[in-house]
């Protein structure tokens, strides 16, 4: 595995963050108000919430795309085609969600969105253990977020 630079993890770590940034762009920005008005599912957290975790989230993921593309094992290149793979599918969820308000979509792409972090997980597993490792917590908060997404269209 090659040494770490600064410079390049930052720009692995501010790229994922602008996905998220992307997507809340292309969803219109009304979240509070339309997010306020619905009825939650139990354990649904309060608005602030998303943000704080999204962005601690992105940077996860974005030191373990980062710790992956360092490494030379022959799973790299399929591993990072997965994670593109993820982030795609994660950008999509917002702009439907919330820009669309159509919930039951919404809860469909949370499901490919868990099957694809799974995947995205495992396969950083197998070229760092490390990089998996810091997708754990976006795997679990992937999980929450189809189970709230699901809630969502049922109560709503």
């Amino acid at each position: 595995m090659q040494r770490i630079k600064l410079t390049d993890l930052l720009i692995f770590v501010v790229a994922a963050e602008l996905v998220g940034a992307a997507s809340a762009l292309f969803s219109g920005g009304n979240f509070r108000e339309y997010y306020d008005a619905l009825v939650r599912p139990p354990i649904a957290p309060p608005g602030w919430v998303f943000p704080v975790a999204w962005g601690l989230l992105y940077a996860l993921m974005g030191t373990a795309a980062y710790l992956v593309y360092l490494n030379a094992h022959d799973l790299r290149t399929a591993a990072l085609k997965l994670y593109l793979l993820q982030l795609f599918v994660n950008f999509l969820w917002s702009p439907v969600f919330f820009g669309a308000k159509q919930l039951i979509p919404a809860a469909v792409i949370a499901g490919v969105l868990l099957v694809t972090v799974t995947l995205t997980t495992v396969a950083f597993f197998r070229v760092s253990e490390t990089a998996g490792a810091l997708m754990l917590p976006y795997l679990g908060w992937s999980a929450y977020a189809l189970y709230l997404s699901v809630g969502y269209a049922v109560l709503n």
